[in-house]
Protein backbone atom coordinates (compact mmCIF):
# COMPACT_ATOMS: atom_id res chain seq x y z
CA UNK A 1 0.00 0.00 0.00
CA UNK A 2 2.80 2.40 0.55
CA UNK A 3 4.80 1.66 -1.99
CA UNK A 4 1.73 2.19 -4.67
CA UNK A 5 1.22 5.59 -2.93
CA UNK A 6 5.01 6.63 -2.54
CA UNK A 7 7.20 5.05 -5.24
CA UNK A 8 10.69 6.19 -3.56
CA UNK A 9 9.29 3.45 -0.47
CA UNK A 10 10.66 -0.18 -0.74
CA UNK A 11 8.96 -2.18 1.95
CA UNK A 12 10.41 -5.80 2.85
CA UNK A 13 8.30 -7.57 5.39
CA UNK A 14 10.71 -9.26 7.48
CA UNK A 15 12.62 -9.44 11.41
CA UNK A 16 16.12 -8.32 11.44
CA UNK A 17 18.40 -10.97 12.44
CA UNK A 18 21.39 -8.97 12.81
CA UNK A 19 22.94 -5.24 12.16
CA UNK A 20 26.57 -4.95 11.07
CA UNK A 21 26.98 -1.41 11.49
CA UNK A 22 30.71 -1.36 10.36
CA UNK A 23 29.54 -2.78 7.12
CA UNK A 24 26.74 -0.64 6.85
CA UNK A 25 24.28 -3.46 6.47
CA UNK A 26 21.20 -5.61 8.27
CA UNK A 27 20.64 -9.19 7.80
CA UNK A 28 17.14 -10.18 7.80
CA UNK A 29 15.14 -13.38 8.40
CA UNK A 30 14.63 -14.36 4.56
CA UNK A 31 18.86 -14.41 4.28
CA UNK A 32 18.56 -11.07 2.42
CA UNK A 33 21.39 -8.78 3.20
CA UNK A 34 20.63 -4.76 2.93
CA UNK A 35 23.07 -2.02 2.97
CA UNK A 36 22.38 1.56 4.03
CA UNK A 37 23.69 4.53 3.94
CA UNK A 38 22.09 6.07 6.61
CA UNK A 39 19.99 3.24 9.44
CA UNK A 40 16.77 4.51 11.67
CA UNK A 41 15.86 2.24 14.35
CA UNK A 42 11.83 2.41 14.88
CA UNK A 43 11.43 -1.20 16.36
CA UNK A 44 9.69 -0.22 19.67
CA UNK A 45 9.64 -1.76 22.93
CA UNK A 46 8.10 -5.02 24.03
CA UNK A 47 5.94 -5.79 27.29
CA UNK A 48 6.99 -6.20 30.52
CA UNK A 49 5.07 -9.48 31.04
CA UNK A 50 4.79 -10.59 34.72
CA UNK A 51 5.34 -14.23 33.43
CA UNK A 52 6.84 -15.54 30.78
CA UNK A 53 5.68 -19.18 28.70
CA UNK A 54 2.78 -18.68 30.97
CA UNK A 55 -0.49 -19.54 28.28
CA UNK A 56 -2.62 -17.73 30.56
CA UNK A 57 -0.70 -14.58 30.92
CA UNK A 58 -1.34 -11.63 28.09
CA UNK A 59 0.58 -9.11 27.34
CA UNK A 60 -1.08 -5.95 25.02
CA UNK A 61 1.59 -4.08 23.02
CA UNK A 62 0.84 -4.40 19.53
CA UNK A 63 -2.42 -4.51 17.25
CA UNK A 64 -1.58 -8.88 16.86
CA UNK A 65 -2.03 -9.21 20.71
CA UNK A 66 -4.99 -7.36 20.87
CA UNK A 67 -6.88 -8.99 18.60
CA UNK A 68 -5.86 -12.19 20.63
CA UNK A 69 -7.26 -10.55 23.89
CA UNK A 70 -10.61 -10.28 22.28
CA UNK A 71 -10.99 -13.08 21.13
CA UNK A 72 -9.92 -14.86 24.52
CA UNK A 73 -12.37 -12.14 26.70
CA UNK A 74 -15.49 -13.58 24.37
CA UNK A 75 -15.03 -16.77 26.44
CA UNK A 76 -14.25 -15.46 29.46
CA UNK A 77 -16.03 -14.41 33.02
CA UNK A 78 -13.38 -12.84 35.06
CA UNK A 79 -9.89 -11.21 34.47
CA UNK A 80 -7.26 -9.78 36.37
CA UNK A 81 -5.84 -6.93 35.04
CA UNK A 82 -1.84 -6.35 36.25
CA UNK A 83 -0.68 -2.95 36.29
CA UNK A 84 -1.45 0.75 36.00
CA UNK A 85 -0.29 2.59 33.12
CA UNK A 86 -2.50 3.67 29.97
CA UNK A 87 -3.65 0.67 28.53
CA UNK A 88 -4.72 -1.49 32.13
CA UNK A 89 -6.73 2.71 32.57
CA UNK A 90 -8.48 1.94 28.98
CA UNK A 91 -9.22 -2.14 29.35
CA UNK A 92 -10.70 -1.44 33.37
CA UNK A 93 -13.10 0.90 31.41
CA UNK A 94 -13.68 -0.45 28.09
CA UNK A 95 -14.47 -4.25 28.98
CA UNK A 96 -18.01 -5.17 29.42
CA UNK A 97 -19.94 -8.42 30.76
CA UNK A 98 -16.93 -9.46 32.58
CA UNK A 99 -15.98 -9.31 36.03
CA UNK A 100 -12.52 -7.90 36.28
CA UNK A 101 -9.99 -7.83 39.36
CA UNK A 102 -7.51 -4.79 38.87
CA UNK A 103 -4.57 -4.92 40.67
CA UNK A 104 -2.04 -2.21 41.36
CA UNK A 105 1.19 -1.77 43.45
CA UNK A 106 0.20 1.79 44.18
CA UNK A 107 -2.18 3.85 46.66
CA UNK A 108 -4.64 5.14 43.01
CA UNK A 109 -5.29 4.09 39.84
CA UNK A 110 -3.56 6.02 36.80
CA UNK A 111 -0.20 6.79 38.77
CA UNK A 112 1.71 7.06 35.51
CA UNK A 113 -0.59 9.75 34.66
CA UNK A 114 -2.58 11.24 37.58
CA UNK A 115 -2.09 12.37 41.17
CA UNK A 116 -4.66 10.89 44.18
CA UNK A 117 -7.09 13.61 43.28
CA UNK A 118 -7.17 13.18 39.76
CA UNK A 119 -7.57 8.98 40.42
CA UNK A 120 -10.29 9.72 43.14
CA UNK A 121 -12.25 12.31 40.21
CA UNK A 122 -12.40 9.12 37.88
CA UNK A 123 -12.85 5.93 40.19
CA UNK A 124 -16.23 7.45 40.82
CA UNK A 125 -16.63 7.03 36.98
CA UNK A 126 -15.24 3.56 37.21
CA UNK A 127 -18.24 1.96 39.53
CA UNK A 128 -20.97 3.58 37.61
CA UNK A 129 -22.73 2.15 34.47
CA UNK A 130 -21.91 3.53 31.38
CA UNK A 131 -25.31 4.63 29.70
CA UNK A 132 -23.60 7.52 27.93
CA UNK A 133 -22.29 8.13 24.36
CA UNK A 134 -18.56 7.92 23.73
CA UNK A 135 -16.63 11.07 23.12
CA UNK A 136 -16.35 12.47 19.81
CA UNK A 137 -13.16 12.55 18.29
CA UNK A 138 -11.62 15.80 17.40
CA UNK A 139 -8.34 14.24 15.42
CA UNK A 140 -7.31 12.11 12.98
CA UNK A 141 -8.35 8.62 13.54
CA UNK A 142 -5.38 5.97 13.20
CA UNK A 143 -6.84 2.54 11.96
CA UNK A 144 -5.45 -0.79 10.65
CA UNK A 145 -6.11 -2.43 7.45
CA UNK A 146 -5.11 -4.47 4.67
CA UNK A 147 -2.38 -6.47 4.85
CA UNK A 148 -2.95 -7.43 8.36
CA UNK A 149 -4.24 -11.52 7.88
CA UNK A 150 -1.02 -11.57 5.81
CA UNK A 151 0.84 -9.91 8.38
CA UNK A 152 -0.19 -12.27 11.18
CA UNK A 153 0.54 -15.50 9.36
CA UNK A 154 3.70 -14.63 8.08
CA UNK A 155 4.84 -12.93 11.48
CA UNK A 156 6.09 -15.40 14.72
CA UNK A 157 4.70 -15.81 18.04
CA UNK A 158 7.47 -13.38 19.41
CA UNK A 159 7.55 -10.87 16.90
CA UNK A 160 5.72 -7.57 17.97
CA UNK A 161 3.30 -6.46 14.87
CA UNK A 162 2.04 -2.71 14.92
CA UNK A 163 2.11 -0.15 17.64
CA UNK A 164 -1.21 0.12 18.85
CA UNK A 165 -1.87 3.79 18.48
CA UNK A 166 -4.65 6.17 20.58
CA UNK A 167 -7.61 4.06 19.03
CA UNK A 168 -6.10 0.81 19.57
CA UNK A 169 -9.42 -0.51 20.95
CA UNK A 170 -12.03 1.18 19.14
CA UNK A 171 -12.91 -1.94 16.25
CA UNK A 172 -12.30 -3.96 19.05
CA UNK A 173 -15.55 -5.90 20.63
CA UNK A 174 -14.49 -6.18 24.27
CA UNK A 175 -17.10 -7.92 25.92
CA UNK A 176 -17.31 -11.30 27.79
CA UNK A 177 -20.33 -13.52 29.03
CA UNK A 178 -21.92 -11.71 31.41
CA UNK A 179 -24.91 -9.52 30.27
CA UNK A 180 -23.90 -6.54 32.91
CA UNK A 181 -21.79 -3.40 32.00
CA UNK A 182 -18.30 -3.51 33.45
CA UNK A 183 -17.75 -4.50 37.18
CA UNK A 184 -14.64 -3.73 38.25
CA UNK A 185 -12.48 -4.78 41.90
CA UNK A 186 -9.56 -2.68 42.49
CA UNK A 187 -6.54 -4.19 45.01
CA UNK A 188 -4.17 -1.41 45.97
CA UNK A 189 -0.27 -1.55 46.94
CA UNK A 190 0.32 -4.59 46.09
CA UNK A 191 1.53 -7.31 43.10
CA UNK A 192 1.83 -10.64 41.86
CA UNK A 193 3.42 -13.29 44.80
CA UNK A 194 2.95 -16.23 42.31
CA UNK A 195 0.87 -17.30 39.34
CA UNK A 196 -0.76 -20.99 39.91
CA UNK A 197 -2.23 -23.31 36.98
CA UNK A 198 -5.48 -25.10 38.07
CA UNK A 199 -4.02 -28.58 38.90
CA UNK A 200 -1.05 -26.56 40.80
CA UNK A 201 -3.70 -24.85 42.78
CA UNK A 202 -5.84 -27.64 44.03
CA UNK A 203 -2.52 -29.58 45.16
CA UNK A 204 -1.76 -26.36 47.21
CA UNK A 205 -5.15 -26.33 49.31
CA UNK A 206 -5.51 -23.04 49.29
CA UNK A 207 -8.83 -20.77 49.36
CA UNK A 208 -9.32 -18.59 46.24
CA UNK A 209 -11.65 -15.41 46.91
CA UNK A 210 -15.06 -14.65 45.23
CA UNK A 211 -15.65 -11.54 43.42
CA UNK A 212 -16.36 -9.20 46.65
CA UNK A 213 -20.13 -8.00 46.24
CA UNK A 214 -21.43 -4.63 44.58
CA UNK A 215 -22.84 -1.56 46.17
CA UNK A 216 -26.65 -3.16 45.21
CA UNK A 217 -25.29 -6.77 46.87
CA UNK A 218 -26.07 -8.15 43.54
CA UNK A 219 -25.32 -11.97 43.15
CA UNK A 220 -22.12 -12.43 41.30
CA UNK A 221 -19.98 -15.17 39.37
CA UNK A 222 -19.92 -18.11 42.08
CA UNK A 223 -16.63 -19.27 42.84
CA UNK A 224 -15.22 -22.55 41.03
CA UNK A 225 -12.35 -24.23 39.35
CA UNK A 226 -10.83 -21.48 37.46
CA UNK A 227 -7.73 -22.34 34.61
CA UNK A 228 -5.78 -19.99 36.72
CA UNK A 229 -4.99 -18.13 39.65
CA UNK A 230 -3.03 -15.20 41.36
CA UNK A 231 -1.82 -15.04 44.67
CA UNK A 232 -1.11 -11.42 45.37
CA UNK A 233 1.39 -10.22 47.96
CA UNK A 234 -1.58 -8.63 50.13
CA UNK A 235 -2.63 -12.99 50.86
CA UNK A 236 -5.45 -12.51 48.95
CA UNK A 237 -5.48 -15.07 45.68
CA UNK A 238 -8.18 -14.94 42.76
CA UNK A 239 -9.23 -17.20 40.31
CA UNK A 240 -9.83 -15.71 36.98
CA UNK A 241 -9.86 -17.35 32.99
CA UNK A 242 -6.73 -15.42 31.64
CA UNK A 243 -4.78 -12.48 33.45
CA UNK A 244 -3.36 -9.43 31.40
CA UNK A 245 -0.25 -8.45 32.52
CA UNK A 246 0.04 -4.53 31.23
CA UNK A 247 2.97 -3.51 33.61
CA UNK A 248 5.17 -1.25 31.17
CA UNK A 249 7.45 -1.74 28.35
CA UNK A 250 11.27 -2.35 28.12
CA UNK A 251 12.88 -0.71 24.35
CA UNK A 252 13.46 -4.07 21.75
CA UNK A 253 17.11 -3.26 21.79
CA UNK A 254 17.69 -6.75 21.33
CA UNK A 255 18.41 -7.67 17.61
CA UNK A 256 21.04 -5.16 17.25
CA UNK A 257 23.42 -4.94 20.09
CA UNK A 258 25.18 -8.03 19.60
CA UNK A 259 28.93 -6.86 17.92
CA UNK A 260 27.69 -3.27 17.81
CA UNK A 261 29.06 -0.14 20.36
CA UNK A 262 25.58 1.29 21.60
CA UNK A 263 25.77 3.92 24.18
CA UNK A 264 22.36 2.47 26.07
CA UNK A 265 20.18 4.91 28.71
CA UNK A 266 19.36 3.22 32.46
CA UNK A 267 16.14 2.32 31.27
CA UNK A 268 18.22 0.37 28.26
CA UNK A 269 17.11 2.40 25.83
CA UNK A 270 19.70 3.17 22.50
CA UNK A 271 20.88 6.78 23.85
CA UNK A 272 19.98 9.44 21.21
CA UNK A 273 21.37 13.35 20.93
CA UNK A 274 19.65 16.03 20.13
CA UNK A 275 19.60 14.64 16.07
CA UNK A 276 18.16 11.49 17.33
CA UNK A 277 22.07 10.20 16.16
CA UNK A 278 23.17 7.22 18.42
CA UNK A 279 26.34 6.71 19.37
CA UNK A 280 27.22 4.58 16.56
CA UNK A 281 27.84 5.88 13.09
CA UNK A 282 24.80 7.10 10.70
CA UNK A 283 22.52 4.63 12.81
CA UNK A 284 19.34 7.44 14.54
CA UNK A 285 16.82 5.76 16.22
CA UNK A 286 13.09 7.11 17.22
CA UNK A 287 9.93 5.95 19.74
CA UNK A 288 10.31 3.57 22.66
CA UNK A 289 13.33 2.29 21.39
CA UNK A 290 15.49 5.10 22.33
CA UNK A 291 16.29 7.10 25.12
CA UNK A 292 16.74 10.87 24.79
CA UNK A 293 20.10 12.32 26.07
CA UNK A 294 19.81 15.49 25.16
CA UNK A 295 19.41 18.29 28.15
CA UNK A 296 15.94 18.69 27.67
CA UNK A 297 13.51 21.46 27.77
CA UNK A 298 12.18 22.71 31.34
CA UNK A 299 9.11 21.43 30.36
CA UNK A 300 9.62 18.30 28.62
CA UNK A 301 9.99 14.21 29.55
CA UNK A 302 10.36 11.39 27.73
CA UNK A 303 7.40 9.20 28.28
CA UNK A 304 6.87 6.06 25.79
CA UNK A 305 3.56 7.16 24.34
CA UNK A 306 2.50 7.15 20.85
CA UNK A 307 2.26 10.42 20.02
CA UNK A 308 5.68 10.90 21.51
CA UNK A 309 6.71 8.04 19.29
CA UNK A 310 5.37 9.59 15.77
CA UNK A 311 7.27 12.59 16.70
CA UNK A 312 10.20 11.35 16.85
CA UNK A 313 10.07 9.31 13.95
CA UNK A 314 8.76 12.62 11.77
CA UNK A 315 11.44 14.61 13.23
CA UNK A 316 14.57 12.06 12.91
CA UNK A 317 13.50 11.93 9.21
CA UNK A 318 14.52 15.60 8.96
CA UNK A 319 17.46 15.03 10.74
CA UNK A 320 18.33 12.50 8.55
CA UNK A 321 17.57 14.06 5.00
CA UNK A 322 19.80 17.34 6.41
CA UNK A 323 22.93 15.42 7.45
CA UNK A 324 22.61 13.61 3.99
CA UNK A 325 23.04 17.21 2.70
CA UNK A 326 25.70 17.94 5.12
CA UNK A 327 23.69 20.29 7.42
CA UNK A 328 22.40 20.23 10.80
CA UNK A 329 18.54 21.65 11.92
CA UNK A 330 17.61 22.81 15.21
CA UNK A 331 15.51 20.75 17.78
CA UNK A 332 12.01 20.32 16.60
CA UNK A 333 9.41 22.82 18.83
CA UNK A 334 7.35 19.70 19.18
CA UNK A 335 10.19 19.00 22.48
CA UNK A 336 9.73 22.32 23.98
CA UNK A 337 6.42 21.07 25.67
CA UNK A 338 5.38 17.85 26.75
CA UNK A 339 1.89 17.74 25.50
CA UNK A 340 -0.40 14.37 25.72
CA UNK A 341 -4.26 14.36 24.68
CA UNK A 342 -5.43 10.83 25.44
CA UNK A 343 -9.47 9.95 26.87
CA UNK A 344 -9.74 8.01 29.33
CA UNK A 345 -13.00 6.44 31.29
CA UNK A 346 -14.67 9.10 27.99
CA UNK A 347 -12.85 11.84 29.59
CA UNK A 348 -10.99 13.74 27.46
CA UNK A 349 -7.66 14.21 29.21
CA UNK A 350 -4.77 16.61 28.37
CA UNK A 351 -1.17 16.59 29.94
CA UNK A 352 0.87 19.80 30.18
CA UNK A 353 4.67 19.94 30.98
CA UNK A 354 5.42 19.06 34.58
CA UNK A 355 1.86 17.60 35.00
CA UNK A 356 2.67 16.43 38.02
CA UNK A 357 5.59 18.52 39.33
CA UNK A 358 8.21 15.84 37.50
CA UNK A 359 11.77 17.37 39.30
CA UNK A 360 10.39 20.30 40.70
CA UNK A 361 11.01 18.59 44.29
CA UNK A 362 9.08 20.00 46.63
CA UNK A 363 9.28 24.12 45.37
CA UNK A 364 6.17 24.08 43.79
CA UNK A 365 2.34 24.56 44.72
CA UNK A 366 -0.65 23.25 43.37
CA UNK A 367 -4.11 25.14 42.17
CA UNK A 368 -6.82 22.34 42.20
CA UNK A 369 -10.80 23.16 40.16
CA UNK A 370 -12.81 19.94 40.51
CA UNK A 371 -16.62 19.82 39.76
CA UNK A 372 -17.69 15.79 40.33
CA UNK A 373 -18.59 13.95 37.11
CA UNK A 374 -17.18 16.81 34.47
CA UNK A 375 -14.02 18.20 34.89
CA UNK A 376 -10.58 18.20 37.08
CA UNK A 377 -8.59 20.81 36.33
CA UNK A 378 -4.61 21.08 38.69
CA UNK A 379 -1.76 23.74 37.34
CA UNK A 380 1.59 23.07 39.09
CA UNK A 381 3.26 26.54 39.69
CA UNK A 382 6.68 27.17 40.61
CA UNK A 383 7.45 30.76 41.44
CA UNK A 384 4.72 32.32 40.40
CA UNK A 385 4.85 31.22 36.63
CA UNK A 386 2.96 27.54 35.26
CA UNK A 387 5.09 24.59 34.80
CA UNK A 388 2.43 21.86 34.16
CA UNK A 389 -1.07 21.13 34.16
CA UNK A 390 -3.72 18.34 34.25
CA UNK A 391 -7.01 18.81 32.24
CA UNK A 392 -9.79 16.47 32.40
CA UNK A 393 -12.86 17.07 30.76
CA UNK A 394 -14.20 20.05 28.23
CA UNK A 395 -11.98 22.77 29.75
CA UNK A 396 -11.33 24.55 26.89
CA UNK A 397 -8.25 25.36 29.09
CA UNK A 398 -5.53 23.53 27.16
CA UNK A 399 -4.29 26.39 24.11
CA UNK A 400 -4.71 28.67 26.95
CA UNK A 401 -2.06 27.11 29.41
CA UNK A 402 0.35 25.91 26.92
CA UNK A 403 1.25 29.64 25.50
CA UNK A 404 1.42 30.25 30.07
CA UNK A 405 3.87 27.43 30.21
CA UNK A 406 5.97 28.42 27.27
CA UNK A 407 5.87 32.10 27.78
CA UNK A 408 6.76 31.72 31.50
CA UNK A 409 3.93 34.38 32.10
CA UNK A 410 4.17 35.75 35.56
CA UNK A 411 0.58 35.18 37.20
CA UNK A 412 1.46 36.04 40.95
CA UNK A 413 -0.67 38.99 40.69
CA UNK A 414 -4.07 36.99 39.22
CA UNK A 415 -4.83 35.53 42.51
CA UNK A 416 -6.73 32.61 42.07
CA UNK A 417 -6.31 31.55 38.29
CA UNK A 418 -8.64 28.90 38.33
CA UNK A 419 -12.15 30.86 39.56
CA UNK A 420 -14.32 29.54 37.53
CA UNK A 421 -16.25 33.21 36.48
CA UNK A 422 -12.98 33.95 35.44
CA UNK A 423 -12.53 33.21 31.47
CA UNK A 424 -9.07 32.85 31.46
CA UNK A 425 -8.86 31.72 27.58
CA UNK A 426 -10.20 35.39 26.78
CA UNK A 427 -8.08 37.32 29.35
CA UNK A 428 -5.24 36.03 27.78
CA UNK A 429 -5.97 35.91 24.79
Amino acid sequence: MLENRFPNVKVIQSEVKQLKSKEHCILTGDGSQHVYEKLCLCAGAKPKLICEGNPYVLGIRDTDSAQEFQKQLTKAKRIMIIGNGGIALELVYEIEGCEVIWAIKDKAIGNTFFDAGAAEFLTSKLIAEKPEARMAHKRTRYTTEGRKKEAQTKSGAGNLGSALGPDWHEGLNLKGTKEFSHKVHIETMCEVKKIYLQEEFRISKKKSLPFPRDRCNQSVTTDKAWPVYVELTNEKTYGCDFIVSATGVTPNTEPFLCGNNFDLGEDGGLKVDAQMHTSVSDVYAAGDICTASWPPSPFWQQMRLWTQARQMGWYAAKCMAAASLGESIDLDFSFELFAHVTKFFNYKVVLLGKYNAQGLGSDHELMLRCTKGQEYVKVVMQNGQMMGAVLIGETDLEETFEHLILNQTDLSSYGDLLDPNIDLEDYFD
